[in-house]
């Protein structure tokens, strides 16, 4: 089986010493400068920092190196390139107003529009935590207003290392060079998500293309940009729903994919012209999880309406592959909802809906071979599951409350899990952890947090 690219660039230089293993070989390496973590899944694109050590454990009081205040609210996550850290922020700026009705069907714990709001992207030095520049991209009232749990800035920006891409959805996506200047805009439309409940989907980058995925409830499709002028170079229209889930962009047979996840289809498409590579059904409303490949492997799962996790073979996958053996297998209970799946070694990791219990499968058959692990404390997971392969090998799941537990990978498959740490954190913490040599970045409501070992 032939193996993959899991993540939009061709390969990347590892922080920490040595180089971040691509999955196909006949992939060139790329000119870019040193990106240590590109996009919010990490230099593989699959949730493994592949060269970092960061700590096991932490505090307020310990293993913090620096924690620097953010100036709005955020779930999206840190990209790093070249020593530096790329977050985005909301801000509310201006009087607050009566608020906007909120009149999208079937609306519920929404938060309603008072005020306009400023959207920043800021450069934060990985070294100290000092902030090198903050730069507003635009100001402007929302149209939305979004659950009560959402962001103005939950879609995670992307790096190329010469170019930072900081996504705002309706409020317009924004590509800035590393002095913080914008070299490009573009203005996508506005959204009208499920219930009025806000954006959140992240752009993927591969080589020269930006993919943006705009799944909506008026005329959805899969936008690609040239990243270096945002001119546009194809659109495909989806017959799709609200989704929050993110693109991923994957070379197979020596052709780019573009897969992204939806309701009534998981659909490949060529990254040269956006024509449909392959389709599968089988997935509910509302994805939001974002699919992980390894191996020549594409696993996508939701958690709505019903549950449903599907691994498919990218070898020859072609049309219609929705009742063919190119399935290579369904899991229809205990399926990810918000945390996306982590691919890690021999097994991939899920978490149930967006609760602290955790599985293991086996990535060929989809069987469980242990116990799921509950996870005391551990009830609202928005962030997707960090996977570190330095001794021990780990995971590092993080909840709203602050709270993040380190789980040990086992290289018995048969052995569960085991609870190596509890970390505490003043702040809420939705973004996913980035890891990049000896230090783990948390990105919470109120910090930005640097945890090593002194």
């Amino acid at each position: 089986m032939k193996r993959i690219i899991a993540i939009g660039l061709a390969a990347l230089t590892a922080c920490g010493g040595g180089s971040a293993q691509t999955q196909d070989s006949s992939v060139s390496t790329a000119t870019y400068a040193t990106v240590e973590w590109p996009g919010w899944r990490g230099p593989l694109g699959t949730g493994i920092a592949p060269d970092a050590n960061p700590p096991i454990e932490w505090s307020e009081q310990a293993n913090v190196r620096w924690k620097t205040a953010l100036p709005g609210l955020g779930h999206s996550t840190p990209v790093v390139a070249n020593g530096v850290v790329y977050v985005t922020a909301a801000v509310p700026i201006g009087e607050p107003f009566a608020p906007l009705p909120d009149d999208a069907p079937g609306a519920h714990d929404n938060i309603r529009v008072t005020q306009a709001h400023r959207f920043l992207a800021l450069a934060i030095d990985a070294a100290s935590g000092e902030v090198l520049w903050t730069r507003t991209l635009r100001e402007a009232v929302p149209h939305e207003g979004g659950h009560a749990t959402g962001t103005y800035a939950s879609a995670s920006p992307v790096t190329d290392g010469e170019h930072v891409f900081a996504p705002f959805g309706s409020a317009g996506l924004f590509a800035l060079d590393t002095a913080g200047d914008v070299v490009w805009s573009f203005d996508i439309g506005h959204m009208q998500t499920k219930h009025g409940h806000g954006e959140g989907s992240s752009p993927a980058l591969f080589g020269e293309t930006l993919v943006v995925n705009w799944d909506h409830e008026q005329g959805s499709f899969v936008l690609a940009l040239d990243k270096r002028t945002g001119e546009e170079r194809w659109r495909a229209e989806r017959d799709e729903v609200t989704s929050w889930t993110s693109p991923v962009i994957v070379e197979h047979d020596g052709r780019a994919q573009v897969i992204v996840a939806g309701t009534n289809r998981i659909r490949a498409y060529d990254l040269e012209d956006g024509s449909v590579v392959w389709e599968c059904a089988g997935l509910s409303h509302n994805v939001v999880a974002t699919p992980v490949v390894s191996n020549g492997l594409v696993f996508a799962a939701s958690s709505y309406e019903k549950q449903a996790m599907l691994a498919i073979r990218l070898d020859g996958a072609r049309g219609d592959i929705s009742s063919t053996d190119r399935v290579a297998w369904v899991r229809r209970r205990s399926t990810p909802y918000v945390p996306s799946p982590l691919a890690f070694d021999d097994g991939v990791y899920i978490l149930q809906h967006y609760q602290g219990i955790v599985a293991r499968l086996d990535p060929e058959t989809g069987v469980q071979r242990t116990r799921s692990l509950r996870i005391d404390g551990v009830r609202d997971v928005y962030a997707s599951p960090l996977g570190v392969a330095s001794d021990p090998a780990r995971l590092y799941v993080v909840d709203r409350s602050g709270l993040t537990v380190v789980l040990s990978h086992e290289a018995d498959p048969d052995t569960p899990p085991r609870v190596l740490a509890r970390n505490a954190l003043d702040d809420r913490l939705s973004a996913s952890p980035v890891a990049i040599g000896d230090a783990l970045f948390l990105r919470g409501e109120r910090w930005l947090y640097c945890l090593a070992r002194p």
